[in-house]
């Protein structure tokens, strides 16, 4: 089958094998039989060109290094005394120096961090929240409820009870829009619960906000001589919900229906607002600019996505995100 674009829409070709049987049969009907003869070229043997040695180490393309290759070692520091278990992680070839100031410097800041969802303040909506500009000319869709076995059924319980008790989603009575729930299995085997926003996203129009390309991002690290990787925790979930739009973000459960008051994956615009976020939150001011900035707006940061480091192994060259922060030692 081959698809095409048209004036009027995507065109589409079938193949057919009884017309192709067909074809082939009145191609050669009535036709004399040929002998087809094999002829052979035997080439003359050259002496092999010399060839400059390869290094061992020799890389073509550097993102298909070594197996053994890894990246520098990092070290745990608590950043509050009184409870061991907030830490952070810092690379232990940092001189001593640089080493010291740094941690104090994350200590100093460590009411900017969030170890669980009720450490998280969320950003304020005076900053930013997530709207849905849907299409008035789109009907209201009411997916129709997907029954879960035993063990997903669990799963989707704990996740709403985890949600409901961290204020992210509320009890909706009679929504017009009602989209199911879908289970996808993680790394570690614990489910991940998302939701089915495909009719919700066909009626909202694309937002054309630019994102960062990654190559300009690992462009911009030439030079610097300490690269850190600061990850916001659940960052979706602490933009707000615009009001009038937080029940077109309803969802199905055997618990009942309900809805987020924050902003959630899967939504078709929700990488262009928190792109809006991050370009706000960001500044000039080095590492320590961006820890007080997040202060003003209260964005919390991942503690177990917070590394700094003095090397850049195979994933720190090659993997970037936008809220990744820079700085100079």
């Amino acid at each position: 089958m081959m698809k095409f674009p048209t004036e009027y829409g995507v065109g589409v070709v079938k193949g057919s094998q009884e017309m192709a049987r067909r074809a082939n049969l009145s191609v050669y009907r009535d036709r004399e039989v040929r002998q087809v003869y094999m002829v052979t070229v035997q080439q003359e043997d050259r002496e092999p060109e010399e060839q400059a040695e390869v290094p061992k180490d020799f890389e073509l393309d550097p993102r298909e290094g070594p197996e053994d290759r890894e990246d520098e070692p990092t070290q745990e520091v608590a950043l509050d005394p009184e409870d061991p278990g907030r830490t952070v992680k810092v690379g232990a070839s940092l001189s001593v120096h640089v080493k010291t100031a740094l941690i104090a410097l994350l200590r100093n800041y460590k009411d900017v961090f969030a170890w669980s969802h009720e450490d998280m303040l969320g950003v304020d909506p005076k900053v930013i929240s997530h709207h849905l500009s849907t299409d008035p000319e789109f009907r209201p869709v009411v997916q129709k409820r997907r029954l879960f076995n035993p063990e997903r059924s669990v799963a989707i319980k704990k996740e709403v009870e985890k949600l409901l008790s961290a204020g992210s989603i509320r009890e909706v009575k009679y929504p017009e829009w009602v989209a199911n729930v879908v289970l996808v299995k993680k790394k570690n085997k614990q489910w991940r619960m998302c939701v089915d926003f495909t009719d919700l996203n066909k009626a909202c129009p694309k937002d054309s906000f630019p994102l960062p390309r990654i190559d300009q991002l690992v462009d911009a690290t030439a030079g610097h001589e300490l690269l850190s990787f600061m990850d916001a925790y659940s960052g979706y979930n602490q933009i707000r919900m615009n009001k009038a739009d937080e029940e077109k973000t309803s969802f199905t459960t055997d618990q009942g229906l309900y809805c987020y008051k924050v902003m959630p994956f899967g939504l078709k615009n929700a990488g262009a607002t928190y792109q809006r976020l991050v370009n706000r939150i960001k500044t000039r001011g080095g590492f320590e600019g961006n820890l007080r900035r997040p202060k003003k707006v209260s964005d919390e940061a991942q503690p177990k996505q917070v590394c700094v480091r003095s090397t850049f192994g195979k994933v720190s060259r090659f993997s970037g995100a936008p809220e990744g922060n820079r700085s100079k030692s």
